[in-house]
């Protein structure tokens, strides 16, 4: 009896410790979505090669002050915290917070919405008008930019079922704004890359694992023709890389930053100074890159730029106690 109390207690306590570990992961996963996202906007849209980012900076495009976070963090957030509070993947709920978000600046870093995505802008805005949930996301070829994808990052920490489980769950999510094949092809990429990076494969492997098992469900679609490149990513010059606003261009420098560097300053700061979309292909890499290089040490998130993110408190909050979400 006494050597079953034991084992019982031992049990306990590393199912405790890892439950710890994975909230830890969870935090400095969103922080360094948060992070990168922050050193993004000053300089969104700016033309690749005209200016250099080294540092946390502010003003810029949108005139926001250092560390201010953008509709990408602000939508992360907003599905973390439906995750969180309800247990489970509840579609109404979710879009009741980008609702919030987008009408009450609810889930923003300081009291202020902007750089919101037309196909975002319009779903939402459709879902306030009474329309169900999953027949708000448009559905045409050229509703796939990066706004499902940017706001990925819990659905891989979180979920937890079979392959072709996640894949419907990433549907119906990425669906809310975003309702087309490319769109989902690229958000389940996403979701088993950040996967396996958090069960601690090497992020080479991550990529190649995510993508057979991507291919096994949509190798047969058409769609999966765009993402033919990410094999060899790693190997394309910078001129071969595109930064825009576009889902396939988004993942491909994400993981194209995350392959060519080994620290999150060197990633995030690659990424943000490839031009255009730069707060979402930060905020895709930089919580690929924080999921890997945490917090701490000379390869994790600087200190310095996460003293400037405003509402650090809330997020660690956000991120603790939260359980896996069965699909």
């Amino acid at each position: 009896m006494e050597g079953q109390k034991t084992k019982n207690t031992a049990g306990q306590i590393r199912g405790r410790k890892r439950r710890e570990s994975e909230m830890s992961k969870l935090y400095e996963a969103v922080m360094g979505l948060v992070v990168a996202d922050a050193l993004g906007v000053p300089v969104e849209f700016a033309p690749r090669d005209s200016y250099l980012v080294t540092e946390m900076t502010g003003y810029g495009t949108y005139r926001q002050l250092p560390g201010t976070w953008s509709d990408d963090s602000s939508m992360t957030l907003a599905t973390l915290e439906s995750f969180k509070r309800k247990g489970c993947v509840d579609l109404a709920d979710i879009m009741w917070n980008f609702f919030l978000w987008l009408s009450e600046k609810q889930f923003t870093a300081r009291n202020h919405v902007f750089d919101v995505g037309n196909t975002c802008r319009n779903a939402i805005w459709t879902y306030g008008q009474g329309v169900a949930p999953e027949d708000c996301g448009g559905t045409g070829e050229r509703d796939n930019g990066n706004g499902a994808l940017m706001r990925m990052l819990p659905l891989g920490l979180l979920l937890e079922g079979t392959d072709e489980a996640k894949a419907a769950a990433v549907r119906r999510i990425a669906g809310l704004t975003h309702n087309h094949m490319i769109s989902h092809i690229g958000c389940l990429i996403y979701v088993f890359v950040v996967g396996e990076l958090l069960r601690g494969s090497e992020k080479r492997e991550a990529l190649s694992s995510a993508l057979e098992r991507a291919a096994r469900i949509y190798g047969n679609d058409p769609a999966w023709q765009n993402y033919v490149r990410l094999p060899e990513i790693e190997t394309l010059s910078r001129e071969e890389i595109k930064s825009s606003g576009y889902v396939v261009d988004t993942l491909e420098a994400a993981l194209w930053c995350l392959l060519r560097t080994e620290n999150y300053r060197d990633c995030a700061l690659l990424a943000v100074n490839l031009g255009d979309d730069t707060d979402t292909v930060g905020a895709v890499a930089g919580g690929l890159a924080g999921l890997i290089y945490g917090l701490d040490g000379k390869t994790g998130i600087p200190a310095e730029w996460t003293e400037v993110i405003p509402r650090k408190e809330w997020i660690r909050e956000l991120c603790e106690g939260v359980e896996t979400i069965r699909c």
